[in-house]
């Protein structure tokens, strides 16, 4: 039996959830396997120790077997049974069964907790933390910009969520002590709430930075000019100097999203807008100026004419 397990959450020493995919686990230890590694903190004692902590549980959980085994024996534990056989053949011992074959006392008149640790090396049953939980919310672009507080359900309970204003995609929100409850007294998991965040008609995005695609014609971008863009409160104006080249990205200084870490700007890509129906005095207008451009000849750089 490895009664090391008995009190080791290796879920929660990598940080992830009991129902983590094998590349999520791989994922999370090597995040913290290069965090802790001595190399990267020499003479650290606490680091060093993390280190040795982050490597035992993958040793448990990276492997599909192992990680079988011991889910199988934390379950049994937190049920009050005891694992244990031969040959590390599991075998189950409820602690009722324990009571009736003993008279509700071990050996020699002492209690059951005095026989469980005459048989495991310590006392009775430890406590835990309870498991970790996840669950998903899915906001609107608007929500995820401006913070939100949601209600969602997990493992049959409700609990409140504070969603912090420019959370992205794909990002996690850890409420603590909203888990699975603690085995023998033990506190309680977390519980880890992953946002999906639905795309806007308009904006993209590229960590805080808002990012908008504007059309200009091929006059705004020859000779210049100031047009209006949007942004998520209103619209601002934009000065497009001459000789403008379509595909040109212009920053707006904060006019992105407020996240945490800083304010966002707005990234303006500009894109010529070539007219699909012309009439006739545009396309009068349109055959002077090919005239013009043949004299130039804007392709003469390449040798051909």
């Amino acid at each position: 039996m490895r009664r090391e397990w008995a009190d080791k959450d290796y879920y929660s020493v990598l940080g992830v959830s009991r129902s983590a995919s094998e590349k999520e686990v791989k994922k999370a230890f090597r995040k913290l396997a290069q965090k802790h590694h001595p190399d990267a903190n020499p003479e650290n004692a606490s680091a060093e120790s993390k280190f040795k902590d982050v490597n035992e549980a993958y040793e448990v959980l990276g492997d599909a077997e192992t990680r079988k085994e011991y889910d199988q024996f934390r379950d049994s534990f937190a049920r009050g049974e005891f694992v244990g056989g031969p040959g590390g053949g599991a075998q189950y011992v409820r602690m009722e069964d324990l009571g009736d074959l003993f008279g509700g006392a071990g050996a020699g008149g002492g209690s059951i907790n005095d026989l469980l640790g005459s048989m495991f090396g310590g006392g009775g049953p430890r406590a835990s933390a309870g498991q970790d939980l996840s669950t998903d919310v899915s906001l609107s672009f608007h929500e995820a910009v401006t913070g939100v507080t949601e209600v969602v359900s997990s493992n049959g309970a409700t609990t409140k969520v504070k969603i912090p204003a420019g959370i992205a995609d794909g990002a996690t929100v850890k409420v603590k002590g909203k888990g699975g409850p603690g085995y023998n007294g033990g506190p309680p998991g977390d519980l880890y709430v992953r946002v999906k965040v639905a795309g806007h008609p308009i904006f993209g995005r590229r960590g805080p930075d808002l990012q908008v695609t504007v059309p200009i014609s091929y006059t705004e971008a020859a000779l210049g000019s100031e047009i209006a863009v949007p942004t998520l409160d209103g619209s601002v104006r934009l000065k497009i100097p001459a000789g403008t080249t379509t595909g040109k990205t212009f920053r707006v200084k904060g006019k992105g999203i407020k996240a945490k870490s800083r304010q966002g700007d707005l990234l303006v890509k500009v894109e010529l807008e070539v007219p699909p129906h012309l009439d006739d005095d545009e396309k009068d207008l349109l055959e002077q100026l090919r005239q013009y451009e043949e004299k130039r000849n804007p392709r003469g750089h390449l040798g051909v004419t």
